[in-house]
């Protein structure tokens, strides 16, 4: 064949493709894997986060089955409806916020002291993209114990301070019910305050979009376990016999 042709290089391009095409998808599938599993860790170390346990990739997932002792999904009744393995950590927030019907994941988890923590998941959007985190609460239902934040693309040094302790440690001892009504957390510029009377922290200087978006994606997600939390205050456990 004349390797000069239209026809042979039409026939080496597409025998090239082909070829490069399967190995790129040979190399995907190859590390697939992998990368499922350091997502999966990020998600661990995120909701240890939120109890002040930092772990080393050698402990992580230890860590994570000491520390959580049970994960399940709760009714709009605050009971619990599915306590299946993984049933918490396999909800992908991102698509659940966009459902009209949400499912409710909880994490629950007891620490060295023998106190228990309710960990919830929220998402929402920042400045540049998505935002998410998880809010621990202790077990009177609304005492906010701790928070862990993250996002895709916010501005380094500005809304990508969410992340920071010094923002998030804020929220430590804040009340997300107040004379028996759910008020979530607000997020207020520094000088400011709660105009509803909630609880607040202030914002990041210079990253307040991002800032109250937390606020925002807080008060979004955890209205939803209104009934969750007011069943803890009033028993200090889930009413359901499915937890063990």
């Amino acid at each position: 064949m004349n390797k000069n042709s239209n026809s042979y290089q039409i026939i080496y391009a597409a025998v090239m493709v082909v070829l490069v095409g399967a190995l790129l998808a040979f190399i995907y599938m190859a590390l697939k894997p992998r990368q499922d599993e350091n997502i999966a860790n990020d998600k661990r170390q995120q909701i240890l986060t939120a109890i002040n346990i930092t772990s080393s990739p050698q402990t992580l997932k230890d860590d994570f089955a000491k520390y959580v002792v049970a994960q399940y999904l709760v009714d709009d009744n605050g009971l619990i409806a599915d306590s299946a393995q993984n049933v918490a950590f396999n909800v992908d927030m991102k698509s659940n916020v966009k459902q009209e019907k949400r499912s409710l994941p909880v994490y629950k988890c007891v620490l060295a002291d023998n106190s228990v923590k309710y960990i919830l998941p929220i998402y929402g959007a920042g400045l540049w993209g998505p935002i998410w985190g998880y809010v621990a609460v202790d077990a009177d239902g609304s005492t906010v114990f701790g928070t862990s934040f993250s996002h895709e693309s916010e501005t380094p040094g500005l809304g990508a301070r969410i992340t920071e302790d010094g923002f998030r440690a804020q929220f430590v001892g804040k009340q997300l019910v107040k004379e028996g009504a759910f008020r979530s957390v607000e997020v207020v510029k520094r000088g400011q305050k709660s105009l509803t009377g909630a609880d607040y922290v202030d914002a990041i200087s210079g990253a307040t979009i991002t800032s109250r978006g937390v606020g925002t994606m807080m008060l979004d997600c955890l209205k939803f376990y209104e009934p969750f939390l007011k069943k803890l205050a009033d028993s200090n456990q889930p009413l359901n016999g499915k937890e063990d």
